[in-house]
């Protein structure tokens, strides 16, 4: 354990509390097991090892350790015995990364929690973590969170300096333009909108821009060749197959989806394709549309396919990145956290928690999709302010 706790205490060192995100006050850090989901790269280390700086300081490790369970450390010794041990020694607050990295911690994790009620654990986990999976049922005693990348919002503050709160849908909507004179006031936001469609949702642009994107297809590649074949028993022979389709449909979003086309260029039989849609689906990488969420069913085909965010577009697209599909692409993104997001069965683009309906466009775009709809709106890319029923796309990234 004393080679975890050195960890523990270097890590402390380098963390950075200049910019904390908004996240750190949703969480309810008083219940006593928490995890916290989501791709590699959007910063989930970061906010455990900064909630341990600002509660416990960066020296005390009697009260609070942090330990990452794919360290060495944990192919010799067993999950639940370094809890037992920790807690034997007075510890009350556990913060264990990467867990999935750990065979049958599900089950560790449980009877720690049942053996030790003084205890308090965070988990961080890929976001392919299904807690209905494992036989230990933790789902009845964790509070899961699930933490995308930076908002537009996130990343002004975060690499401009800036101060924006967070706004609702409805404060969007009905009071934009308060919103769009203070940002206006303050940035350029078209400008910095158009770089944070290339390289502004993972904080990792902090440590550089020239390998970012090598970085993204890093997070890919680990997901593909190490997360599905060990969360979901992806076959290792299937795993070209399944880069093939996210090659397919990186460079062809918004796609709509003709399975049979779709599962010949693929390679793979129908079924097949829809089970592998899911799986990335799971693991944040693409986003399935549907027109009905509500109601949709298990292997049902997609009404569209998106990547899950526009720095993924631009990384893995073999061809010049289509200005509507990395549009539609943040749209979806910034919204689909807390809002129901279908796609629209009228002429529009989308419908958003069965209440409004939004149509993507720039300039060009004259409402005609959504002329007579009552609640549209024509999400535009390339205003400042709110001009009637035209709200600004970069507006929608104060949302979170």
């Amino acid at each position: 354990m004393e080679s975890l706790i050195r960890r523990h205490l270097n890590r402390m060192q380098t963390v950075n509390l200049d910019f904390v995100r908004n996240m750190m006050d949703e969480i309810d850090w008083n219940e006593r097991l928490i995890m916290i989901k989501g791709q590699k790269g959007v910063g989930k280390t970061t906010l455990m090892t900064q909630r341990i700086l600002m509660t416990w300081g960066a020296t005390n490790t009697s009260d609070v350790l942090y330990a990452s369970l794919d360290n060495i450390y944990f192919s010799t010794h067993g999950l639940l015995d370094f809890i037992e041990q920790y807690h034997a020694q007075g510890g009350k607050h556990l913060f264990l990364d990467e867990v999935h990295k750990y065979p049958g911690w599900s089950l560790e994790v449980k009877n720690a929690y049942d053996e030790f009620p003084d205890m308090h654990i965070v988990l961080s986990a890929s976001s392919l973590i299904n807690l209905n999976d494992g036989e230990s049922d933790l789902s009845r005693r964790c509070i899961t969170y699930l933490m995308p990348g930076l908002s537009f919002r996130e990343y002004l503050n975060m690499f401009h300096q800036q101060h924006f709160q967070r706004h609702s849908l409805q404060g969007i909507l009905n009071d934009g333009n308060k919103i769009c004179a203070e940002a206006n006031a303050n940035v350029r936001p078209l400008s910095l909108f158009a770089e944070y469609l290339k390289t502004g949702y993972y904080p990792f642009l902090k440590e550089g821009a020239n390998n970012y994107y090598t970085r993204i297809e890093n997070i890919v590649n680990t997901t593909i060749d190490v997360e599905l074949p060990q969360l979901r028993k992806l076959d290792v022979g299937n795993i070209r197959k399944i880069k093939s389709l996210l090659a397919i449909l990186a460079s062809n979003v918004p796609y709509t989806v003709d399975t049979v086309k779709l599962s010949t260029m693929a390679e793979m039989s129908r079924t097949t394709l829809l089970q592998y849609l899911q799986y990335l689906s799971e693991a944040q990488l693409i986003n399935l549309l549907y027109s009905d969420l509500v109601n949709v069913k298990r292997l049902q085909k997609p009404d569209k396919i998106y990547l899950e965010n526009p720095n993924l577009l631009h990384a893995l697209s073999t061809t010049t990145v289509n200005e509507g599909a990395m549009r539609e692409t943040f749209l979806i993104n910034q919204l689909s956290g807390h809002h129901l997001v279908e796609y629209s069965k009228t002429s529009a683009d989308f419908t958003i928690d069965r209440q409004y309906t939004i149509e993507v466009g720039g300039h060009s775009k004259d409402g005609k999709q959504i002329a007579g709809q009552p609640n549209s709106y024509i999400a535009a890319a390339d205003e400042e302010y709110v001009l009637g029923n035209k709200i600004p796309l970069w507006l929608f990234g104060f949302l979170y």
